[in-house]
Order: structure tokens, then C-alpha cells, then sequence
């Protein structure tokens, strides 16, 4: 009985105390460089997606087509490829430095391309807390956060059309700065 006592008391303190000595002392790692947490990225997956499939939406309202994709891209060149990249882009700067780092969404990398288009549309509008994604519930409406969905759920199959409008184009290099006297 002794050992059960002693057991219940280590479990029910020191555990909880060592556990948030952890966080206060500062040992816990918060940079983006740092490795991740002992069961960080288990326990944080695993309610991700058990919200997720609990709340996603089940019904498309919107048609897969090249409109819908046409229209998908430029929502994602506006909002997504400065994390998630584009087209012939490289890897910016901003998700190099991202922690989890951002997946990359286009071609050649699989993207979401499995994912049902309800999953991705749930992230657009949410976020993902502690990730960087933010949530576009404020800033987009209901159809673009479909198109872009459905455009990354066949961002595998979309036509050279819709491919050049996720193309990167970079911007013209700056005129060089005037001589100085």
C-alpha cells in the first residue's frame, strides 16, 4: 500500500512540477532552429486531425473545373506561395526560417494532392495553430477558400493554363542607386 501512495504522490506532483520546472526555466526548446519536444509532434498531430475529421466538411459546393482552378490559383499566388511556394520558385526565405516547416504544395511535391479537398479547406479557414498557417476565415470568402482547396487537391492534373498563373515571375531587378559625388 506504501508503493501505491508513493507512486499516486510522484504521479500526481513531481511529475507535474518537474514538468513545468521544464517550461519556466526556459529549458523547453521555442526556437524555430531547435529540435522538437518529446511527443510534440504526436500529440499535436493527433488532435489536428482528430478536429479535422470531426469538423471538415464533407460536401464540395463548388465544381472541380478550370474556372474554379483558374480562379484557385490566383487566390494561392496572392495568399499561399510565400510559405508554400509556386511554380519555379524556390524555397523563400520565410519558410527556410519556419518551424514546422511549411509544406510545399506544387509540383513536383505531392502537396495535398491526397488529402479530401473538405481537409484542406478546414486549415485554409482555421489554421493551424503554432505552425505559422494562419486562419483565412477574415480575409477570404467561402468560394475562394474552395477554389484554392480544390486547386491543391488536383494541383497534380491542372492544366499548362492554370500552371502558368502559379508560375513565379521574379520582379525586375531594382535600377541601380545614382552615383554619389
Amino acid at each position: 500500500m506504501k508503493k501505491f501512495i508513493f507512486g499516486l504522490i510522484v504521479g500526481l506532483v513531481v511529475v507535474p512540477l518537474l514538468a513545468f520546472l521544464y517550461f519556466a526555466t526556459g529549458m523547453a526548446p521555442v526556437a524555430t532552429s531547435d529540435p522538437t519536444m518529446p511527443f510534440e509532434r504526436t500529440m499535436a498531430g493527433m488532435a489536428l486531425h482528430a478536429r479535422i475529421d470531426r469538423e471538415m466538411p464533407k460536401a464540395v459546393p463548388l465544381q472541380a473545373d478550370e474556372a474554379t482552378f483558374d480562379a484557385g490559383a490566383q487566390v494561392y499566388m496572392h495568399h499561399c506561395a510565400g510559405c508554400h511556394g509556386a511554380l519555379g520558385m524556390p524555397e523563400s526565405p520565410m519558410a527556410k526560417g519556419m518551424f514546422p516547416h511549411p509544406p510545399q504544395l506544387l509540383p513536383p511535391h505531392k502537396g495535398v494532392t491526397d488529402d479530401p479537398p473538405g481537409e484542406t479547406f478546414w486549415k485554409v479557414k482555421n489554421g493551424i495553430r503554432l505552425t505559422g498557417m494562419p486562419a483565412f476565415h477574415d480575409s477570404l470568402t467561402e468560394d475562394q477558400m474552395w477554389q484554392v482547396s480544390l486547386m491543391l487537391a488536383n494541383a497534380d492534373k491542372l492544366s499548362d493554363s492554370v500552371k502558368n498563373n502559379l508560375t513565379f515571375t521574379p520582379p525586375p531587378p531594382p535600377p541601380p542607386a545614382p552615383e554619389k559625388k
